[in-house]
């Protein structure tokens, strides 16, 4: 029985939403169906294309910089090209979401997106529980930081925002804290300004980063003996189940984004960055605004590109012609689907 690529596509599609909670309805342009000669389900990819669009979510162990991790993690697959989705300290453990080769370019979408983290904090005096509570809750919303001493960025005043910070421990001297924040965030930093108001001192005892934008110690975690495990037993026994197992599609680095799907003739001339044009257009979600950074994605589901919206939902769909999306990053490799347009005409209409 063959595979319905397209019902497969939208099947994934629609995956990639519920994986990070966006609720989005897809407005239909074209009927569109995808040919099985042209690209892959994102799942369903050739390993060595599976990999170089991948992504890692990585559990990174104390002491190596995020740096020497990716470096271990290049070697490791192979790779040129890697990059992380947020620096940890060396003694920081936690989730650090590494993009592998052709979605590279897209992780700062991770980077730059909101974190939490599970803080040891130790108080240099005891304190009441209740003085304590009323001291953290004053750092919740917006909070001014200034970078420490031993830091690699300009030590200049930033504006940071605080979205929740719950004590789940206290017992006068040390406290369990789990706190919700803004990228750039200084959790060091944080401590020693708590510490600092409550008249006694503190300072940051350990420290796990549980989240970072969609990837949580809940979506698919792996370290570095996972990794290095699957790498093995691909090379020397020729299974490649464990490496797809700790790999994820790079696709799902947009699951938050509202999404525009391309029909199959529009999706090379978008490789060789050509602008959107409106009959490039099968499927619009209806969360796209004017201005909005949406994906691009295939029938199949995979990752075109990422690019800027100059229309919102609706007038897409209405639009006979014009430009309606503008690339910034084109992820997919040339060649992958075939060149539909002749010399003269609109490369995406």
């Amino acid at each position: 029985m063959s595979l319905d690529v397209t019902k497969a596509g939208r099947d994934f599609i629609e995956n990639l939403g519920r994986f990070c909670g966006f609720s989005e309805r897809f407005i239909v342009k074209f009927d569109e169906s995808t040919s099985e000669k042209f690209g892959w389900i994102p799942y369903l990819r050739p390993i060595d294309k599976y990999i170089r669009y991948g992504v890692i979510n990585l559990d990174k162990p104390p002491g190596p910089t995020s740096h020497e991790v990716v470096a271990w993690v290049k070697k490791l697959l192979g790779l040129s090209k890697a990059g992380h989705g947020g620096t940890l300290d060396p003694r920081v453990t936690g989730v650090l979401p590494i993009a592998l080769e052709n979605v590279t370019k897209i992780i700062g979408l991770v980077m730059h997106s909101s974190k939490e983290y599970i803080c040891v904090m130790q108080l240099h005096k005891p304190v009441l529980y209740d003085y304590f509570i009323r001291v953290v809750k004053e750092f919740t919303g917006v909070i001014y930081q200034k970078p420490p001493l031993r830091s690699s960025v300009k030590r200049s005043i930033r504006r940071r925002t605080i979205y929740s910070i719950d004590v789940l421990e206290f017992n006068g001297r040390f406290a369990l804290l789990r706190v919700e924040c803004d990228a750039g965030t200084y959790m060091r930093k944080l401590c020693w300004d708590i510490g600092l108001v409550l008249g006694v001192g503190a300072h940051m005892r350990e420290l796990r980063r549980t989240r970072t934008g969609v990837f949580s110690e809940n979506t698919n975690l792996v370290r570095l003996q996972d990794l290095s495990e699957a790498v093995y037993r691909f090379k020397f026994e020729g299974s490649d189940d464990l490496l797809r197992k700790v790999t994820m599609p790079g696709e799902f680095l947009v699951c938050s984004l509202p999404k525009i799907i391309l029909r199959d003739t529009a999706v090379e001339s978008i490789v060789h960055g050509a602008k959107l044009a409106a009959p490039g257009v099968a499927l619009v979600s209806d969360k796209v605004k004017r201005g909005d950074t949406v994906a691009l994605l295939s029938l199949k589901g995979e990752l075109v590109a990422i690019g800027r919206a100059l229309m919102d939902s609706n007038s897409i769909v209405e639009a006979s012609k014009g430009i309606v999306v503008e690339p910034l990053r084109v992820v997919m490799e040339p060649g992958l689907y075939p060149k539909a347009w002749r010399r003269g005409e609109q490369s995406s209409s």
